[in-house]
């Protein structure tokens, strides 16, 4: 475990260094803030223990820096003018604990513990995020940097995202990437699939109902609206639903506010609300299949994610994390594709999109050769 201290006392410097040193840890330090932000860049530190007045840049401004890198190392803040609102203002600013001078052994050892353990599960959780949600988008062709660096602005907003696309593009992908990368991120992501639902269901599924309100209601559920509250509703395949369900809706990203199937109660809910959709919205608009004013609500980001066929540099990367990951989930001996068979891959038209990919790449892991050759593709793609 690595430590740094940020002290511009050298005798505090030394003496945490000595402590953290007995117990096996390695222990750096710095003189003020602004020498511990290029060591921060440079080295990752398992917690870091900061002065609060020092010259330079003091402890909050630190605090703040480290904040606005992405750094989330626990922070300890140290000082010897403390008051409760400083202790206060500095765990609102993000820092896990607040000790006063002068130092208690027993203290610190503690809270150099309670700080790991922090840190632990912390990075489970994002381990267990990144299984839920799935991997990044995969390739590096212009196309998917367009969308990443699309997402990097868009997310941090509260904005209506559209995701426009063809099946199998990956439209829930970019989805799931706005919300991991939202200030919204530790609550709620609900899916609805419009298309999937009976248009008769729609609205209890989005807004919930009442007990009793009709035949099968034998209890109170609450719509994905209300489960989502805090977080963010994706409504995939936004282009099917009913022109009803569509005006209620409306009223919900307008108002905030929603009735359950039933009852004439409104509930508050704060939701960020994604939509997709493989149709062109504005024909059907003009066919009178969606509503123009809903469109505009939905519609204030718009991202195109490209087909297969947009991307095609992209196969190489894609088939290797195809290959990747269904060895994991099968327990399959792995195969490699030659060249050859990567690029006839790449000639070939891909109307399926990166779903169709995937599932040629697991039937040519389960029929052909122990290195994918040319006629492979043949026999069993094309």
């Amino acid at each position: 475990m690595r430590i740094l201290i940020i002290d511009d006392e050298r005798a505090i410097r030394s003496t945490l260094k000595g402590i953290f040193e007995d117990e096996d840890y390695l222990a750096d330090t710095a003189e003020d803030g602004a020498i511990a932000l290029e060591m921060v860049a440079k080295e990752h530190y398992d917690v870091i223990f900061s002065d609060i007045k020092m010259p330079n840049l003091d402890g909050t401004e630190f605090l703040a820096k480290i904040e606005e890198m992405g750094i989330d190392t626990p922070v300890v803040m140290i000082s010897g003018h403390a008051d409760i609102e400083t202790a206060v203002e500095c765990i609102k600013l993000g820092a896990f604990d607040f000790i006063q001078k002068p130092l208690d052994l027993n203290r610190i050892l503690i809270t150099v513990k309670n700080a790991t353990d922090k840190a632990t599960l912390v990075s489970q959780t994002k381990i267990l995020k990144k299984k839920v949600f799935g991997q990044q988008m995969i390739g590096h062709s212009a196309a998917i940097e367009h969308i990443r660096e699309m997402i990097g602005k868009v997310a941090q907003t509260d904005a209506r995202v559209l995701i426009l696309g063809a099946n199998g593009s990956g439209k829930e992908l970019v989805a799931k990437s706005l919300h991991q990368e939202s200030k919204r991120s530790a609550m709620p992501y609900i899916e609805v699939n419009c298309a999937a639902i009976p248009s008769e269901l729609i609205e209890s599924e989005l807004f919930g109902h009442e007990k009793g309100s009709f035949t099968s209601a034998i209890k109170q559920h609450k719509g994905k609206f209300e489960q989502a509250d805090g977080g963010t509703l994706f409504l995939d395949e936004i282009g099917d639903m009913s022109l009803a369900a569509q005006a209620k809706v409306l009223r919900v990203l307008q108002e905030r506010k929603l009735s359950r199937v039933g009852s004439d109660k409104d509930i508050t809910v704060d939701v960020r609300v994604i939509a997709a959709t493989n149709k062109n919205l504005r024909n059907e608009i003009e066919a009178g299949r969606f509503r123009e004013d809903l469109y505009h609500r939905l519609s204030v980001i718009e991202i195109k994610v490209p087909s297969l066929d947009e991307r095609k540099e992209d196969i190489p990367e894609l088939v290797s994390y195809f290959v990747e990951s269904i060895c994991a989930e099968s327990a399959m001996p792995r195969k490699n594709f030659s060249e050859e068979a990567i690029a006839m891959l790449q000639q070939k038209h891909w109307p399926g999109n990166i779903r169709e990919l995937r599932n040629v790449v697991e039937r040519l892991m389960i029929l052909g050769d122990d290195t994918i050759s040319e006629q492979n593709i043949k026999d069993y793609v094309l």
